[in-house]
């Protein structure tokens, strides 16, 4: 009997199966522009509405991370409610009605008038996230078939690091150029043009009538889950503790102009595009090795930033780095939480984003915490390198607890196999 993450292939057209996976890399490519663009304009979005930049930049910068925080709370709320909600419905449907509430979102975003407002539109919009990443990277590994989930979550979440060299820089700039609304609007016609290319090229995959919200809820009794989130949600969170006041630590620290912040950004971009491709690569041949070179790739570059990316040349470079070595870890804890769940696979996909957006808040949250203290624009950098050494930690208690449960005769879920002792 195939399991549930060794999906049929559909029998396609190539050409087909192409766009359909083009277009799900598409929709990736959306959220990392909305999620990663506010980071770049965080600057611009203080100065218009909150009034006392002016004389407290650094107050009020800290102040406007609320939007981060906002944006990864929604996907926090978001992921397993909506798998939870969905477990019957056809993966195919609900890709189309994640998209639109996507592209409603976007446009609310750009016409909100004052910062709370604001904060509550990027929460709504940050509600399909993690769902979408979840039902997007299974109908990637279904497309591409057996064998190669590593690499379907990959390319799933490609077009979010590829937004990191051209949609985040593209959107940067417009909203330094055009006002920061006009960027929401840019994203909000990304959405719209994957909606109409999904419902154009996906197949429609049947649903599972046997699935119900309680037997998704039982994942969440499983103690290997909630380790696993830890480790996304604290270990990841140091990618973000930095990437946060990166455009700060461009302009204010390494005295580079306001337009030099989306070149910067590119380079954290191609790092993880790069780490992402990787990160797939490895993950179908040693999933926890990958894992745990991705977590000291990443305390290295972060400790390497946050000592030495004073000067433009060194903060190009170890943007790079740590944009490397932090999405390595992506497709590598994604598949281990898709093993885990087990028949739950869509919570598991989908709570995965959620980790990583916990991380998201906290990362962005400390980060602002040792700015407002007066430690400086670098010191996200060691916050970052101290989260990872704790995700990496956690990584290691995971391992020993599957490594028991093996000599224990159970399963990923705790359950003993059927004919071992």
């Amino acid at each position: 009997m195939r399991s549930p993450s060794q999906p049929t292939r559909p029998v396609l057209a190539p050409h087909r199966r192409a766009i359909a996976l083009f277009a799900l890399a598409l929709g990736g490519f959306g959220i990392g522009v909305t999620e990663f663009a506010t980071m770049g304009l965080l600057p611009t979005i203080a100065e218009d509405l909150l009034p006392g930049f002016a004389s407290a930049p650094e107050v009020e910068i800290a102040r406007a991370g609320i939007l981060i925080t906002s944006y990864a709370l929604g996907v926090v709320v978001g992921a397993p409610t909506v798998a939870i909600a969905a477990s019957r419905m056809s993966q195919s449907t609900l890709t189309f009605w994640l998209l639109g509430v996507f592209v409603l979102g976007s446009l609310a975003s750009a016409l909100m008038p004052a910062f709370g407002s604001l904060a509550i539109a990027r929460f709504v919009a940050a509600l399909p996230h993690g769902a979408y990443f979840g039902v997007a990277s299974l109908l990637a590994a279904r497309l591409m078939g057996p064998g190669k989930q590593g690499q379907g979550i990959a390319l799933a979440l490609s077009g979010l690091t590829i937004a990191n060299v051209v949609g985040v820089p593209l959107a940067t700039w417009l909203g330094q150029l055009a006002g920061w609304r006009a960027a929401y609007v840019f994203v909000a016609g990304i959405f719209a043009v994957t909606l109409l290319l999904t419902l154009a090229f996906l197949p429609r995959v049947p649903g599972n009538p046997t699935r119900t919200p309680a037997r998704e809820l039982v994942a969440f009794t499983n103690p290997r889950i909630w380790l696993m989130v830890g480790v996304g949600a604290i270990g990841f969170g140091g990618f973000f503790a930095m990437y946060s006041y990166i455009a700060e630590v461009t302009t204010r620290v390494a005295g580079l102009p306001a337009g030099a912040v989306p070149w910067v950004l590119a380079c954290v971009g191609i790092g993880m595009t790069l780490g992402n491709l990787l990160g797939g690569w490895a993950s179908d041949r040693h999933l926890s090795r990958t894992i745990v070179w991705g977590f000291c790739g990443l305390i290295a570059a972060l400790i390497a930033y946050a000592a030495f990316a004073q000067t433009p040349a060194s903060l190009i470079v170890l943007a790079f780095l740590v944009g490397f070595a932090s999405s390595v870890l992506v497709p590598s804890i994604q598949a281990r939480l898709i093993r885990i769940a087990h028949e739950a696979e869509l919570l598991g996909a989908a709570v995965n984003h959620a980790a990583f957006n916990i991380g998201n808040s906290l990362g962005a949250w400390l980060g602002g915490l040792v700015i407002a203290a007066g430690f400086g624009y670098l010191a996200p950098g060691w916050v970052g390198a101290t989260l990872a050494t704790i995700g990496l930690a956690l990584a290691g208690v995971s391992f020993a607890v599957e490594r028991r449960d093996k000599r224990r005769g159970l399963d990923t879920v705790g359950i003993r196999v059927v004919g071992e002792a």
